[in-house]
């Protein structure tokens, strides 16, 4: 199993935690986390943790510290060498593309930590019309794929075109380091959202708004990792902007919207083999690690 890495990939609620932590059992796997929000310390609920088994790369960060891609890329692979090491089976699962891309496809992202730090701090001042005509004239490729709602993934892909002195969508992949089998978790459109709608109840029955409003006694409410879906809209709540009915309904319409997105991202890339059972995932893997 010489530098070969598993990643289990898909929209939000398709399942990818609950298939990872069967795939581990099953070929000693360990697992790394692909989701930009779950790094967050305190952000348990509205990003969905598992806490019930381990999982490397989430809780690591306050919402208040920057945490760029390429700090992401130097940790994941760090710890995909250790467990290589270990002849354990090196598992990335999650959702957010620019994490996965960075580890699979090894891009070279400039690592210039004081200097993205300063930069991104000078971003997060500027309105989110201004952000989108500045990824116009930086990455025009990448201000036609980004969502221009989505605040963070702007700000993220003018940091990397800014301090790499080239688009964000022209970075070059060095050799990828690992040989990697990437799985998509297939599931119709219908079912997602139905999926989704009751995980939204259900974050909302164990206490979704009490999270956020004991985060907002530490931090402010305009930082980046707050303004992630389920905290923007409870938020708004809090502050009286609007009912708790139409944040719940906010929550479920903008998560929709999300998982568009995602799908739009994994579509172009044509190493994913998509599967709907495990049992297929399952046989993939055998065949790949043999």
């Amino acid at each position: 199993m010489r530098n070969k890495i598993i990643a289990i990939i898909g929209p939000t609620g398709s399942g990818k935690t609950t298939w990872a932590k069967i795939l581990a059992k099953k070929f000693k796997g360990k697992i790394i986390s692909a989701d930009s929000r779950q790094i967050y310390k305190g952000m348990d609920i509205g990003t969905d943790k598992d806490k019930t088994f381990s999982q490397a790369l989430t809780d690591i960060i306050n919402p208040d510290r920057p945490f760029s891609v390429s700090e992401y890329q130097a940790q994941a692979e760090k710890l995909i060498d250790q467990y290589l090491a270990m002849k354990a089976l090196p598992m990335l699962a999650g959702g957010t593309g620019l994490y996965l891309d960075a580890v699979l496809y090894g891009f070279i992202i400039p690592n210039l930590k004081k200097e993205s730090i300063k930069l991104r701090k000078k971003l997060e001042k500027i309105s989110d019309i201004e952000l989108l005509q500045k990824l116009q004239e930086y990455d025009p490729v990448s201000a036609q794929k980004i969502d221009p709602k989505n605040r963070r993934r702007i700000i993220r892909a003018l940091e990397v075109s800014i301090l790499a002195k080239k688009p964000f969508s022209k970075l070059k992949a060095k050799k990828p380091k690992y040989n990697s089998l990437i799985i998509g978790i297939k599931v119709d459109r219908e079912t997602l959202y139905s999926k989704i709608d009751a995980r939204v109840d259900q974050m909302i029955k164990e206490g979704l708004v009490e999270e956020v409003r004991e985060l907002l006694k530490k931090y402010r409410e305009d930082l980046p990792a707050l303004n992630s879906i389920g905290y923007k809209e409870i938020i708004d709540y809090l502050k009286g902007r609007q009912t708790l009915k139409q944040a719940i309904q906010k929550i479920k319409f903008n998560t929709h919207a999300y998982v568009r997105r995602q799908m739009t991202w994994f579509k172009r890339d044509k190493k994913i083999h998509w599967v709907r059972s495990v049992t297929q995932a399952e046989r993939l893997i055998r065949k790949f690690i043999k």
